[in-house]
């Protein structure tokens, strides 16, 4: 029997994947977010969320592709 998940849970899990994988990888925050929206099957509306949430994050700057 499968589990059903929230499309909000799927956001939440696909937030946590890509800062570690930033982490882990330095890979660009676009090609995360992308890899991210196909794993967790996010809505445009969800990729549209998650880029305000790096955007707003100090921390994590998706628009900056440079690991410093």
């Amino acid at each position: 029997m499968s589990t059903i998940t929230s499309q909000s849970e799927l956001t939440k899990k696909a937030i946590n994947w890509i800062t570690e994988e930033f982490q882990n990888t330095g890979k660009p925050w676009n090609e995360l977010i992308e890899k991210a929206s196909m794993n967790f099957n996010l809505s445009p509306k969800d990729v549209e969320f998650v880029k305000r949430f790096f955007r707003g994050n100090e921390t994590f700057d998706p628009c900056n592709t440079s690991r410093s």
